[in-house]
């Protein structure tokens, strides 16, 4: 772990008691440990939006299966992209709809492609992409 620096922040009251209110809420036992946080999660988000930064990603759907040759398309996707699919989970909601999980990862474009291209696909009922960082660059 790198040496830990102390610096000061200047920041109005009232927005600083609304930090600590949502940081107790969230189980921080300081305002460091969350501000740490922030600041990963903004360096986080920075690296999946260069599209050359290899990241690790979620992209889900929800779906009625019985709608016509649609499990299909989006299983022909995920086999013409298998190299960046990790996993799949497969869940039955209901006696129509479908979840599905894929974990990802590649470049963030790469991933965020495919993710656009499976929630885009006529009769996806929600869909949702998430991605964060593999963790080789950053504390």
């Amino acid at each position: 772990m790198a040496d830990l620096v102390r610096f000061g922040v200047s920041i109005p009251d009232d927005l600083l008691e609304k930090f600590d209110s949502l940081i107790v809420g969230q189980g921080y036992t300081n305002r460091s440990e969350a501000i740490r946080d922030l600041i990963r999660d903004r360096l986080v988000e920075n690296q999946w939006t260069a599209s050359d930064h290899e990241v690790v990603g979620t992209v889900t759907v929800v779906y009625d299966h019985e709608r016509s040759e649609l499990a299909q398309k989006l299983t022909e996707i995920q086999h013409k992209k298998h190299q960046l699919i990790i996993s799949a989970v497969h869940v039955h909601l209901d006696a129509h709809n479908c979840l599905e999980v894929l974990i990802m990862r590649g470049s963030s474009d790469d991933v965020r492609k495919v993710g656009e291209l499976l929630i885009s696909t006529r009769g996806v009922k929600h869909g949702k992409i998430t991605m964060t960082t593999t963790g080789s660059e950053i504390e």
